[in-house]
């Protein structure tokens, strides 16, 4: 049987996976559409990505199912497949590791509006969007939920609260940070800081503290994230920083961190008490590759610091 994944990280770092939307727009899925629904007309596509992170060395895989809640669907005439393709994410992501044990991390994203009384939302109806998706990736067989890229404790407490209720195994929470525009700190689009999101994430159940995404969180201003969340909590640590800043270059968006260029922050990360590392916007396999060279020249070296 396979160890669960909290009990793995009791032993050692694992490797995560990159980024999913620039993978299915290089792969021909149109600008504003809808990638998610390609886990059911495309599944093949979809998993051609995933293998390549599994083959890069990835112990964790995210599902393909970012903006798979109802209301997110719902925009691109898709609301009544939300169990289906929640479903169908999960049995994509778990055959790309092809018989190997690695973990499925069912993903629930923002869903894409505000609350009332600033959007016109209720917290009844987003509520029932997420314990809808929640539901569909943990029957699916999701081995961890991670509720990524938030900026409010409100939607993210609905969404860890979903994923107890659909009985996740492990759930994880994460941020997506920007720096501050003189550079000295950073926080969510919201105004939450990383203090105080972990604090809360424990708070509310989630096993995993986490962040990725947002605007100027390179490599090492991730490992400050890190920092900054052992202070406050004792839970396991996850982060996914974007592949530096994306520019236009020939009418397409470009990321401008090559692989090499992010390999040097990951043992800073390690050191720090990151405890799974992959990357989010931009990122590719060839990111993770190096990832994982890095990362198992480090425990070869030194053993010991698996147990760090």
């Amino acid at each position: 049987m396979k160890t669960p994944l909290l009990d793995l990280l009791k032993t050692r770092p694992l490797i995560g996976d990159g980024a999913m939307g620039t993978q299915l727009m290089l792969a021909g899925l149109e600008q504003g559409g809808c990638g998610e629904a390609w886990n059911l007309t495309h599944p093949e596509k979809v998993l051609a990505i995933q293998r390549r992170y599994a083959d890069a060395g990835s112990d964790c895989i995210i599902t393909n199912t970012f903006g798979c809640s109802r209301i997110m669907l719902n925009r691109h005439g898709h609301a009544g497949d939300v169990a289906a393709v929640n479903r169908a994410a999960v049995a994509i992501t778990r055959e790309a590791f092809g018989g190997r044990p690695g973990y499925v991390l069912g993903d629930m994203g923002p869903f894409g509006g505000l609350m009332e009384p600033y959007g016109e939302f209720t917290e009844a109806q987003v509520r029932e969007a997420f314990d809808e998706q929640a539901k569909a990736l943990v029957d699916g067989g999701a081995d961890a939920i991670i509720v990524e890229t938030m900026t409010s404790l409100e939607e993210l407490q609905l969404a860890i609260e979903a994923a107890k209720k659909a009985g996740a195994p492990c759930i994880i929470g994460s941020m997506a940070y920007d720096v501050t525009l003189d550079g000295s700190t950073f926080r969510t689009m919201m105004g939450v800081d990383p203090e105080h999101a972990a604090e809360f994430m424990e708070a509310h159940g989630a096993h995993i503290v986490a962040l990725n995404c947002g605007t100027g969180m390179e490599m090492a201003r991730a490992r400050d994230a890190v920092v900054r969340y052992k202070a406050v909590t004792d839970l396991p640590i996850m982060v996914q920083p974007n592949a530096g800043v994306p520019e236009l270059v020939n009418m397409k968006v470009v990321y401008d961190e090559t692989p090499d260029h992010m390999g040097v922050g990951v043992m800073p990360l390690v050191e720090a008490g990151a405890r799974i590392i992959g990357a989010c916007c931009g990122s590719t396999p060839d990111h993770i590759r190096e990832f994982r060279r890095l990362l198992d020249a480090h425990l070869a070296a030194a053993p010991s610091a698996s147990r760090a």
